[in-house]
C-alpha cells in the first residue's frame, strides 16, 4: 500500500533548501531551518528524504552539477566557447551583494566539509574537477583550431581557471563591488587571449 501522495513539488522545495544551504552551509542549517524554508513537516520530509538532511544536501549540490552540465552542452554547441567562459566569469561581477556573500555552494562545500564529511567533500571536489575538465577540453579545442594564442598546456590553463573560480568566490565576499570585481575578472581573463 502506498503512502499519502506528496502535497508539494519536490523541485520547488529542493530549490528552497538549496538556497538555505547555500546561504548558511550544511552544518549551520538545522532541520527546523529546512522544514520552515521548505514549508513541510518532519513526516513529509523523512518520507521524501529517507537519508535525511545529507540526502537533501546531495540533491542541492547535484542541482549545481546539472547546471554545469547544461553549460558544458552550451559550450559544445557554441561558435565562441571561450567567449561563453569569459561571460560566465564576467557575469559574477554583475551579481547582487547577497550573491557575492554566498559565493559558490560547491566551493563552500569543499571548504566546509574538509575533515568533517569525506563523502560530501569528495562529491564537491569531483564537481569542481568536472568543471576544470570542461575548461581544459574547451581550451584544447580552441588552441587546436587556432582561436587561442596562448599555447600553454590546456591542463595548466584549465587548472588556472578553476583556481581563479575558487579564489574569486572568496574575493567576491571580501569586495562585493561590481566595478572592482569586473576589473579583477577582466585582468585574470587576459590569459585566454
Amino acid at each position: 500500500m502506498r503512502g499519502r501522495p506528496s502535497k508539494y513539488n519536490n523541485q520547488e522545495v529542493e530549490a528552497k533548501a538549496q538556497q538555505l544551504f547555500w546561504s548558511k552551509g550544511y552544518t549551520a542549517t538545522s532541520m527546523d531551518d529546512l522544514l520552515k524554508a521548505m514549508g513541510i513537516g518532519y513526516g513529509s520530509f523523512y518520507n521524501a528524504y529517507k537519508g535525511g538532511k545529507k540526502e537533501l544536501f546531495r540533491k542541492a549540490i547535484q542541482q549545481r552539477r546539472e547546471a554545469f552540465d547544461a553549460f558544458k552542452k552550451e559550450l559544445s554547441q557554441s561558435e565562441s566557447p571561450l567567449d561563453l567562459i569569459k561571460d560566465f566569469f564576467r557575469s559574477i561581477a554583475l551579481a547582487d551583494e547577497n550573491s557575492h556573500l554566498q559565493g559558490c555552494i560547491i566551493v563552500n562545500t569543499v571548504v566546509e566539509m574538509t575533515f568533517i564529511d569525506d563523502d560530501l567533500e569528495k562529491e564537491a571536489v569531483q564537481i569542481l574537477r568536472e568543471v576544470e575538465q570542461m575548461f581544459t577540453d574547451t581550451i584544447a579545442l580552441e588552441q587546436k583550431q587556432g582561436k587561442l594564442k596562448n599555447q600553454a598546456d590546456p591542463e595548466i590553463l584549465g587548472r588556472y581557471l578553476i583556481t581563479f573560480w575558487n579564489g574569486l568566490n572568496v574575493t567576491r565576499r571580501m569586495y562585493p563591488d561590481k566595478d572592482l570585481l569586473k576589473k579583477q575578472i577582466d585582468m585574470q581573463l587576459d590569459i585566454l587571449s
